[in-house]
């Protein structure tokens, strides 16, 4: 089975993107440059005892994407508990609304930004009420 296993976010500056990931989702981060012969930072994005993943921050290794190109890669997406009050946390640490929250009906809120460094992710509010 091909399970996702580890997610790498590729950034230009990299104290920018601990930063803002680690404002806005409380990830952490270990270094691990030594290994990849690279600036590599790895992301810690919660308890290994919830369903989820982690993974990296590494250098960008060519241009950023250009605004309005199609995603070219996999776009990340973060389970949230207040879509809200994570948007603005996204917007207050440079990040932008990329597609406004919408519903998915009957399952959850959803909406996409862009990140510090001209990444798309997404967040995903459970919300069986959602319409």
């Amino acid at each position: 089975m091909g399970r996702l296993v580890h997610f790498e976010i590729h950034v230009d500056d990299m104290e920018r993107a601990k930063n803002f990931y680690g404002d806005v989702f409380g990830w952490t981060f270990e270094d691990w440059s030594e290994y990849a012969g690279m600036p590599y930072f790895g992301a810690v994005t919660g308890d290994e005892k919830e369903l989820g993943i982690n993974g990296a921050l590494m250098q960008r290794q060519s241009p950023p994407p250009e605004l309005n190109q199609p995603v070219n890669g996999y776009a990340c997406t973060m389970g949230v508990e207040d879509f809200d009050a994570v948007e603005a946390k996204i917007t207050n640490n440079g990040g932008k609304v990329a597609m406004p929250k919408y519903a998915l009906p009957g399952m959850a809120w959803q909406g996409y930004f862009i990140d510090t460094e001209g990444n798309i992710f997404g967040i995903h509010q459970p919300d069986e009420n959602a319409k």
